[in-house]
């Protein structure tokens, strides 16, 4: 079986007997090991204790007294939020279980660092096993932004982190003019997906979104396999060009952009063209047991709608899939 993500840390959890990832002393080290959180050489005398302690015992009680005591706010901010979080890991059976109760909670009061960090190696658990580069590189979206790549007729993603603002020049190969390579942006293909496997952590290949073709059925394929992971329930998503005469019953969006369209289409009005353009993708989801769905949708299909802002980056929130869909009984299945 070929490894993926490995820098999410996957390989320092243990599983529990229905596959959920389970949170090991070595994974809240690494935590303690993050670049913010590793005291500088002007800290002072408690944070270095703290670190220091909490190194050798990552379970060790931590008073809020403590953080109090640390001279820098910044450093006081960034141990409050990592606390935080371990206590939620620590409180919960499973990653899985601790992610459904903190986006099921309303209020997510951890830094987006954080919760993507959870959404990467959650997925990496989910997707163990596939061996489909255009699959695992559409679930890049679930936890890393995109930067939409202006290039002909063809609805490119670059992450965000990689190519920044900057101006690249998208390539159908890894050959290009020497010393223009920092230019130019490599577009997964069939023809070099095998390639995926040892660049999986720099993510950065870019991503063909483009209607009708593998792209769209690829991101479709990673919701579905992030909604039965978590939820335990089967559901069937196809990618569609367009919503044509489908009532919206019932919709998801995809990200804060897609949500406030969504919302607009339900309430009856008519978008403007520069706000259709935002539109990126349209899926339908189905569910095959219907006594899943809440009375008020029946039958019909589930639309999820996927949107880039006006800055035009393309921020996922997979937590929607997990909150917004009209099941009876959601429960986690770890």
């Amino acid at each position: 079986m070929k490894d993926f993500w490995i820098a999410c840390g996957h390989h320092l959890l243990d599983h529990d007997a229905s596959g959920g990832l389970v949170v090991t002393d070595e994974f809240l080290r690494a935590y303690l090991a993050r670049p913010e959180l590793m005291p500088p050489e002007e800290a002072c005398a408690v944070e270095r204790m703290l670190h220091q302690e909490l190194l050798a015992d990552p379970r060790r009680a931590v008073a809020a007294e403590e953080v109090a005591a640390i001279a820098d706010a910044d450093a006081r901010e960034n141990w409050q939020f990592v606390l935080a979080l371990r206590k939620l890991l620590l409180r919960e059976p499973t990653l899985e279980a601790a992610y459904l109760a903190l986006v099921r909670s309303g209020s997510v009061n951890l830094p987006p660092l954080f919760v993507n960090h959870l959404v990467h190696v959650i997925l990496r658990n989910a997707l163990d096993g596939c061996e489909d580069p255009f699959v695992l590189r559409a679930a890049e979206l679930f936890f890393r932004p995109q930067r939409i790549v202006p290039h002909e007729h063809m609805l490119l993603l670059g992450d965000e982190e990689v190519i920044g603002g900057s101006n690249v020049t998208p390539v159908l190969s890894l050959i290009s003019m020497l010393g223009a390579a920092s230019a130019e942006l490599e577009i997964l293909s069939a023809g070099n997906a095998d390639a995926y496997w040892r660049r999986s952590d720099q993510f950065d290949l870019a991503f063909d979104l483009t209607g009708g073709t593998r792209g769209p059925a690829a991101l479709a394929d990673a919701m579905r396999l992030w909604i039965s992971h978590l939820l335990g329930v089967d559901v069937a998503i196809e990618p569609l060009t367009a919503v044509r005469d489908a009532s919206l019953s019932w919709y998801v969006g995809l990200d804060a952009e897609a949500t406030r369209i969504g919302d607009r289409l339900w309430h009856g009005e008519t978008l403007d063209e520069r706000t259709a353009g935002r539109v990126l993708a349209l899926f339908q989801l189905t569910f095959p047991e219907g006594d899943l769905v809440v009375d008020a949708v029946g039958r019909e299909p589930v639309h999820l709608i996927l949107a880039m802002s006006s800055d035009q980056l393309v921020r996922m929130k997979p937590q929607n899939l997990l909150t917004g869909l009209p099941i009876r009984h959601l429960e986690a299945a770890t």
